[in-house]
């Protein structure tokens, strides 16, 4: 007879309590309906909320971290990974990163567990979204943005933060640091193993997103910070490339200038003018971003996985 896999649920919330609610009620029936397959554990990450909680009888073991000030979705969730590694690891065996508004859908951790015990524990399971819920507005945002970051990083990203963890992943993936910035990029630039299933997107239980054109913007800007290495070098790339392409065009402006007859009096040295300006900006350009780049590198940290503990106020149990 196979055992009971113990999932821990990492969920954080931010003013949002009536949907958590719901969250927690269906994650319960999932449990019913699955209890010999896997059962719950919630750790919910209250980031700096306003709101006061609704306190109900929610059937599952529950973990709130109270954290002293609001740090943001990517950062709370950071918190949460970090909680679950240094205090209570033994007992689990996978851990899901999911939203509290519904949008991840619990009933989807089902599929999320199949695929990672097919690949043997062996690697992330990310949820690829299929059909989204969002505005016309902010799919062709996103479908800009998916190809930004691809022509920035080299890399692909079509996934969220709605994932399941190996426990014996999950050392691997607190000790990176740019899991603080972007979870889902700062996985993809670790080169830890995970892969990927196509997952509707659900609808909010209530209420409207706290996310902002601003906050969608940030967001979208910290992924592509993760790879700020990669980064680098295509900027330079990129600047070079200018400065070649402004270097050739002098040359040859000067020989249309004294060896045709095409030439208008003035404006051959108008043109290198502007164009030594634009050499002079690149340049600029590359030296900054190679200066950057070695500071960056001459700082070497320790990976902190304990960092968690500066941020939360107390911690309840349920």
């Amino acid at each position: 007879m196979s055992r009971t896999n113990k999932i821990y649920c990492i969920t954080p919330v931010f003013n949002d309590w009536e949907s958590f609610t719901i969250l927690v009620a269906n994650l319960k029936k999932i449990q019913q309906q699955y209890v010999d397959l896997f059962t719950f554990t919630i750790v919910v990450v209250n980031d700096g909320s306003s709101e006061e909680r609704v306190t109900v009888d929610f059937g599952l073991p529950l973990t709130i971290l109270n954290l002293k000030t609001n740090i943001g979705h990517q950062r709370a969730i950071a918190v949460g990974l970090q909680y679950v590694y240094n205090e209570i690891k033994e007992q689990a065996d996978y851990v899901v990163v999911l939203d509290s508004d519904g949008e991840d859908k619990p009933e989807d951790i089902k599929l999320l567990f199949e695929k990672a015990a097919k690949e043997n524990s062996t690697k992330i399971i990310f949820a690829q979204r299929n059909k989204r819920q969002e505005s016309l507005i902010f799919k062709l945002g996103y479908f800009f943005y998916k190809y930004l970051f691809y022509f920035l990083t080299g890399q692909t990203i079509n996934f969220g933060n709605f994932s399941i963890i190996p426990i014996k992943l999950l050392g691997k993936v607190v000790h990176q640091s740019n899991i603080w910035n972007h979870y889902s990029g700062g996985i993809i630039q670790s080169k830890i193993p995970f892969d990927k299933i196509l997952l509707d997107r659900g609808k909010r239980y209530k209420g409207v997103s706290k996310m902002n054109f601003n906050s969608l913007v940030l967001h979208g800007l910290s992924s592509i910070a993760v790879y700020f290495d990669q980064l680098s070098i295509k900027i330079l790339k990129l600047s070079l490339g200018g400065i070649v392409v402004c270097f050739l065009s002098v040359v040859y402006i000067l020989g249309e200038k004294l060896f045709t007859d095409f030439a208008i009096p003035g404006w051959a040295s108008s043109l290198i003018l502007i164009i030594s300006g634009i050499i002079l900006q690149l340049f600029s350009v590359t030296l900054i971003v190679l200066l950057l780049q070695l500071s960056t590198r001459k700082n070497v940290t320790a990976p902190d996985a304990k960092i968690y503990l500066d941020f939360i106020e107390n911690i309840e149990y349920e």
